[in-house]
C-alpha cells in the first residue's frame, strides 16, 4: 500500500491519556487522535502543585481534537485513587466501547531540598505519579488480558533515571514507574500486552518551574525552551501502535529530534574471593580492583568517586 494512502497507525483504537489538559499530555492526546484513535482525556485541571481544579484545560484539548476531525471525551476523575482510576477506564468503554492504549502522563511537582521535604510533599507526588500509574494500568489490565492485546506508555523522567536536586519525591516516583513498566511487560507479555517508558524533554509548565541560578542553568533553560511538547508525541503514538508489537520493557528518552534507548541496570564489573570479604579487604582490594578495571568512558562517570552526579 502506498504510504500516502495508508490507514492511520491507530485507526479504530481507543486511548486513555492522563494529564492531557496541557503540555506533553495534550500533545500526545492530539497526536493519538490525528493517528486515528478515539481519546479519553483524563485531567482534573489542577495547578502544577496539585491544587485547585478545573475542567477548562481538558475541554480545550477536546476542542483541538474535534477541530481536527477526531473523537474525544473528557473524564474529570483523579488518577490517585483506585475507585477513580477504575472510572477513567470505564469512561473509555462507556464512550467508545473498548480500550487499547493507556498513556500514564499525569503528574504534579512539589520540589524541596530533601531535609525540608514534608511527608505531604512526598505522598502527594508519589500518589499522582507512581500510584496513579499503577491504578490506571491495573484497572486497564483486566480488559487487556481478556482481549489479548494492549499497550502501556508510561512517562518517566531523567530525574528518576539519574537523580536531581530538590526532587527526591519526583525522582523516586519516576524511577518507580520504570520498575512498574518493566514488571507489567514481563507479567503481561503472555497476553500480548506491551509496556514501555518514555523520559520526555520539553518546555512545559513543569520545566518552567526550574530556577536558573548560574550561567550553565540559563544556557540549559534556553536549550529547553526550544523543545516543544509536540516533539514527544510521535514516539508515544508509535509505541502504542502495532508497528511496535515487538517493543516492550524498554526505556526511551527524547531530546528534540533525538531519541535514545536507555541502558537498564546491568552488572559492570565484579570481583570475587574464595574466602569471602572483610571491610578491610573490600577497602584494600575489591574497590581498587573494580575502579582500575573501568574503561575511560566509565571512569569519566566513576561510580567510586562518591560525588553526586
Amino acid at each position: 500500500m502506498n504510504e500516502m494512502h495508508a490507514a492511520p497507525m491507530l485507526e479504530g483504537r481507543v486511548a486513555i491519556v492522563t494529564g492531557a489538559g496541557s503540555g506533553i499530555g495534550c500533545a500526545v492526546a492530539v497526536a493519538m487522535a490525528a493517528a486515528g484513535a478515539a481519546v479519553v482525556i483524563a485531567d482534573i485541571g489542577v495547578s502544577l502543585a496539585g491544587e485547585g481544579g478545573s475542567s477548562v484545560p481538558a475541554e480545550q484539548t477536546k476542542l483541538i481534537i474535534e477541530a481536527g476531525g477526531g473523537r474525544a471525551v473528557v473524564c474529570g476523575e483523579t488518577v490517585s485513587r483506585w475507585d477513580s482510576a477504575r472510572r477513567i477506564v470505564e469512561t473509555a468503554f462507556d464512550a467508545f466501547g473498548r480500550l487499547d492504549i493507556v498513556v500514564n502522563n499525569a503528574g504534579i511537582l512539589r520540589d524541596a531540598i530533601f531535609h525540608r521535604m514534608t511527608p505531604e510533599d512526598w505522598l502527594s507526588v508519589v500518589g499522582v505519579h507512581l500510584n496513579g500509574s499503577f491504578f490506571v494500568s491495573r484497572a486497564a489490565a483486566e480488559h487487556f488480558r481478556r482481549q489479548g492485546s494492549g499497550a502501556f506508555v508510561h512517562m518517566t523522567g531523567t530525574s528518576g533515571l539519574i537523580g536531581n536536586a530538590g526532587q527526591a519525591n519526583y525522582a523516586a516516583a519516576k524511577l518507580g514507574i520504570v520498575g512498574l513498566s518493566r514488571s507489567i511487560a514481563i507479567d503481561m507479555q503472555r497476553y500480548n500486552v506491551r509496556s514501555n517508558a518514555v523520559a520526555p524533554f520539553a518546555w512545559t509548565r513543569a520545566a518552567s518551574a526550574f530556577r536558573a541560578e548560574t550561567e550553565d542553568d540559563r544556557a540549559r533553560m534556553a536549550r529547553l525552551q526550544q523543545i516543544n511538547p509536540e516533539h514527544n508525541a510521535p514516539l508515544a503514538v508509535f509505541l502504542a501502535s502495532d508497528a511496535a508489537r515487538d517493543v516492550t520493557g524498554q526505556v526511551f528518552t527524547i531530546r528534540r529530534n533525538e531519541i535514545f534507548v536507555m541502558s537498564q541496570s546491568r552488572p559492570l564489573r565484579s570481583v570475587q574471593r574464595d574466602g569471602g570479604w572483610t571491610p578491610e579487604l573490600l577497602r584494600d582490594h575489591a574497590f581498587p580492583a573494580l575502579r582500575s578495571s573501568l574503561t575511560p568512558l566509565e571512569r569519566s562517570h566513576d561510580v567510586f568517586s562518591w560525588e553526586p552526579v
